[in-house]
C-alpha cells in the first residue's frame, strides 16, 4: 500500500477510474478504463456485491446511488468505498468493521 500516494492512485492501478477523452475544449468521460489489473479489478467488484448486500453503510450508499444512476455504475463506486476501506485496513493495521460510514 506504501506504493500508491492515495485512494486515486489505487484506484487507477486497479482500474476504478473512468476512460477520458479530451480535444480542445471538449471532454468525455466513458466506462472504466481497460488498463487495469483485471484480476484485482473483478475480485474488488465481485466483493463490492457482496458487501453492498452485507454492510449496512455500504447498502445504504448503493441503494442511493441506484436512485440516479445504473446499478453497475453505482456498484463501481462502492467498490471504490471498499477499496478505501481495505487500504485503511491494511496501512494502519486495524481490524475491518461493517456499517462505518464514510
Amino acid at each position: 500500500m506504501e506504493r500508491f500516494k492515495n485512494l486515486d492512485a489505487l484506484c487507477s492501478y486497479i482500474g476504478l477510474v473512468p476512460t477520458t477523452s479530451s480535444s480542445g475544449e471538449k471532454e468525455k468521460t466513458g466506462n472504466v478504463t481497460p488498463r487495469a489489473n483485471r484480476i484485482l479489478r473483478n475480485a474488488i467488484i465481485e466483493s463490492a456485491w457482496i458487501a453492498a448486500r452485507i454492510d449496512l453503510a455500504l447498502s445504504l450508499v448503493y441503494n442511493k446511488l441506484c436512485e440516479r444512476m445504473h446499478p453497475n455504475r453505482a456498484i463501481i463506486r462502492i467498490a471504490k468505498k471498499l477499496l478505501n476501506r481495505i487500504r485503511y485496513v491494511l496501512k494502519n493495521d486495524k481490524e475491518y468493521v461493517c456499517s462505518v460510514m464514510s
